[in-house]
């Protein structure tokens, strides 16, 4: 038998015809299955995702005209802020766990997450922080600091709204340390014997990254937050420079964390790009070690750029320098996987279907928020544009961009996994083209209007600005009406769409060789991985050619 018959029999599916479900019950209570606990991660933070997304529509509502004429300028203060909370550590960090909890298990030939337990408890920690900053806003004390909270500020607006604040981010903050600790020691310990560390799917490699930067910076930011509430309810003063504090401290803590918070939330999804390009491309993925190894580097280097944001704080000139030179050699390690990426597609059988779409878009967008960071990693045009809605910007379109677009590639890809049923692949189309078109009509005007000098956190503006701002106000209505099919899409397939099979795209990793959706157990034998050309490693020969595979399960249109 050759290598490829080989290859195929191991890849055959490993579950029996019957096999125990789920209820739904079973995603309302606290379970273990690490299957429902993603599931659960994805669904509420999604209702997270449209809670923020609310709060950024009333945002630039307000914005549509000069003027304060639509809410207060403290309730914009807290709009904001609660915007900005919410979407990251709602969002789109906790949105990253719930595709790790789903897909690492199978991926890596494992039953179930390390600690189980320890897994759940991560989960049932978000929906009561949620709930709990967001009653900040009804009982009409939001916190008004932004979502840096950098003091004397933050000390000097609403008490209970930045105690509130401050105890949110804190939970969340825990529930994120628990669920690296668990992703990242059933990565190192519960692969099955077959699999090396050089032949791991892609998306661990980044699940690594990212839960070394967790535990590395998380417990930093956790700090800077007690030290603050101590400020704030205590009457001490480590930052409070009223009584001999140093604000600037709190920057440099913040940032350790905050701006490896942005590889937090985007390295997840640069494995699911890794993933979903190849399949959709019916190519190899190209350069895997590449790939894999500068997840690595982009986690180290994280760790040594964070006084980039503090420029403008009074940094010395050669510590600028440095924060300059480490932030522009992190682009390095996002190159190479642009390139890896678009070298995969290069003449590639590409389906463009909605998980390929919304990739192809991450990647066009990752590309201009990468450019902008670059032209910010330099001094003299960050102090130009510093605090203008230039940073915002780049912001958006690194996270929106990226992180964003890489959820819904992701959610595109693997619903029929996760659910057994195909989705409507006609709506996801509307679904992808008006969150393109929304995305760069809301974010790319903010660049002109940076580079002219507006501030940002700012209710009210020079009139010359009006235009702009209307534009990327009408662009983040479209937004809003582009998650309407979404919603519309994922509830009716999940009840009626077509059932697929075990493996509707062809994929090569291991969660599509069992059930749609998998068994309690995952697999009713231990999968075996074996070398092949289509195999992840490392010391592959070149196959003489590639056969065309049976044509994919597509959805009712």
């Amino acid at each position: 038998m050759t290598q490829a018959e080989l290859q195929e029999k191991a890849n055959q599916p490993t579950h029996s015809s019957e096999h125990r479900e789920r209820k739904w019950t079973d995603y309302f209570t606290f379970n273990t299955d690490h299957k429902v606990i993603a599931v659960q991660y994805l669904v509420t933070t999604f209702i997270f995702y449209c809670i923020g997304g609310v709060l950024a529509d009333l945002v630039r509502t307000e914005l549509r005209t000069p003027d304060v004429d639509f809410v207060s300028p403290e309730l914009y203060n807290g709009l904001f802020t609660l915007h900005a909370t919410v979407m990251i550590f709602l969002w789109i960090v906790p949105a990253g766990a719930g595709f790790a909890n789903f897909l690492i298990p199978l991926m890596i030939g494992a039953e179930d997450m390390a600690f189980p337990r320890l897994n759940a408890l991560a989960f049932w920690i978000l929906p009561p922080s949620g709930l709990l900053l967001i009653s900040s806003l009804i009982v009409g004390d939001a916190p008004d600091a932004g979502w840096t909270s950098y003091p004397p500020l933050s000390l000097m607006t609403g008490t209970v709204g930045e105690a509130i604040w401050i105890a949110s981010v804190l939970l969340l903050g825990t529930s994120s340390i628990l669920g690296a600790i668990n992703f990242l020691v059933t990565l190192l310990k519960m692969r099955i014997p077959s699999m090396k560390f050089n032949q791991m799917p892609l998306f661990c490699w980044a699940m690594l990254a990212t839960s070394s930067l967790v535990l590395i910076s998380t417990p930093v930011l956790a700090g800077a937050l007690i030290l603050l509430s101590f400020d704030l309810i205590a009457g001490t003063a480590f930052f409070n420079p009223t009584g001999g504090g140093d604000p600037v401290v709190y920057q440099h803590m913040f940032w350790f964390y905050s701006h490896p918070a942005v590889y937090i939330m985007v390295l997840p999804f640069f494995g699911v790009i890794s993933e979903v390009i190849p399949v959709h491309s019916r190519k190899p993925i190209f350069g895997y070690q590449a790939i894999a190894y500068s997840s690595l580097a982009i986690s180290f280097l994280g760790l040594i750029v964070w006084a980039h944001h503090m420029f403008t704080s009074g940094v010395p000139g050669w510590l600028r320098m440095f924060f300059m030179i480490t932030t522009m050699i992190i682009a390095v390690p996002t190159g190479i996987k642009i390139f890896s990426w678009l070298a995969t597609m290069w003449g590639g059988k590409i389906r463009l279907n909605s998980a390929m779409l919304f990739a192809i878009g991450f990647v066009a967008t990752f590309v201009i928020g990468g450019i902008t960071g670059v032209m910010l990693a330099s001094v003299p045009f960050d102090i130009h544009v510093h605090d203008t809605y230039f940073v915002v910007a780049h912001l958006h379109y690194v996270l929106f961009g990226g992180a964003v677009f890489g959820i819904f590639a992701g959610y595109y890809h693997w619903f029929p996994k996760i659910t057994g049923r195909m989705i409507n692949e006609f709506w996801g189309r509307v679904h992808f083209a008006l969150t393109f078109v929304g995305m760069n009509m809301t974010f790319l005007p903010m660049h002109k209007l940076g580079m002219l000098g507006m501030n940002r956190r700012v209710a009210q503006y020079d009139p010359q600005f009006t235009d702009l701002n209307q534009i990327c106000t009408y662009g983040s209505y479209l937004l809003a009406i582009s998650t309407f099919p979404f919603i519309i899409n994922v509830i009716w397939s999940w009840i009626a769409g077509e059932k697929a099979g075990s493996n509707p795209w062809n994929a090569l990793t291991l969660e599509w060789t069992t059930s749609s959706p998998p068994p309690i157990e995952n697999f009713d034998k231990p999968p075996v991985l074996l070398t092949g050309p289509y195999d992840y490693g490392v010391h592959q020969k070149k196959p003489e050619a590639i056969a065309e595979p049976e044509p994919a399960v597509t959805a009712n249109t």
